[in-house]
């Protein structure tokens, strides 16, 4: 594993599938042009509209998407993460699923999202996930990059669960990526604290691209994409705004802090 800049975007995306993806690429070209070796997508990127439109467009959406991330990859020579597309599951729903793909379009890792958030807030919103989305059935995988390191994958209400991110340091993970489209109303108080609970206890590295703003109707979401050390620092943060957080992840802090802080090691229950 080497010192490289890694991207977090951040993005207010729309219904409107075309618009969503080229102002992912003008945010990946930004990335780039500062660096950026490994860049993520927040969940729902390619769209974020009505439950009934994006069920309507789930095959479109799903193919798309998968050949705009391997022509992309491969034309800025990046590793992607992109977190939260809908993928039909062939029942009538669609899996919420991340992909991470090398810099030769390859697909390296798939994730379907296991946590479907399903929550009636007290601002009167109410979401049901698993009206249109089928919960994946297995745990998330880690990606062993030789220069980028172990990649481990989540999306979203994943974070809420400890013994997920337990599951991927055990497996290695070195770099946790966490997607997102958190609610405004859940994001004001429980966003970076959940970030920096995952990034201590597991003593990695966090990359948390984000949705903010306004979407339809009354979905509005938090921002702040994020890339947090291993010790819980904030290295970058993307505000409220479309744009992007981007930090250096850095294999002699990663080892400092483990050196320092062995709780990895110190595990009683596995």
């Amino acid at each position: 594993m080497k010192s490289y800049l890694a991207a977090a975007i951040q993005m207010t995306s729309t219904p409107w599938l075309d618009k969503n993806l080229a102002e992912a690429e003008e945010l990946i070209d930004l990335a780039v042009r500062q660096g950026a070796e490994l860049i993520s997508l927040p969940e729902n990127f390619p769209f974020m509209g009505e439950e009934a439109e994006k069920m309507a467009q789930a095959e479109t959406i799903a193919q798309t998407t998968e050949k705009f991330l391997k022509t992309i990859s491969q034309k800025f020579q990046i590793t992607l993460l992109a977190g939260g597309f809908p993928v039909p599951s062939g029942d009538g729903k669609v899996y919420n699923t991340a992909v991470l793909i090398d810099a030769n379009g390859q697909e390296l890792a798939r994730y379907q999202k296991v946590h479907l958030f399903d929550v009636n807030l007290p601002d009167g919103n109410t979401y049901r996930e698993s009206n249109t989305v089928m919960a994946g059935t297995v745990l998330p995988p880690v990606y062993h990059h030789p220069e980028l390191g172990n990649l481990g994958i989540s999306v979203c209400y994943d974070v809420r669960f400890p013994e997920l991110y337990r599951h991927l340091s055990a497996k290695g993970a070195e770099i946790l990526f966490v997607p997102a489209a958190f609610t405004a109303y859940t994001g004001k108080d429980h966003w970076e604290v959940l970030l920096k609970a995952r990034a201590i206890e597991n003593t990695c590295y966090v990359v948390a691209p984000a949705q903010t703003g306004c979407h339809y109707g009354r979905r509005n979401t938090h921002g702040h994409a994020m890339i947090l050390d291993p010790w819980g620092a904030v290295l970058a943060d993307a505000g409220d705004k479309p744009g992007i957080a981007i930090a250096e992840i850095n294999p002699t802090r990663l080892e400092q802090v483990r050196r320092q802080m062995p709780s990895l090691q110190h595990r009683v229950f596995m």
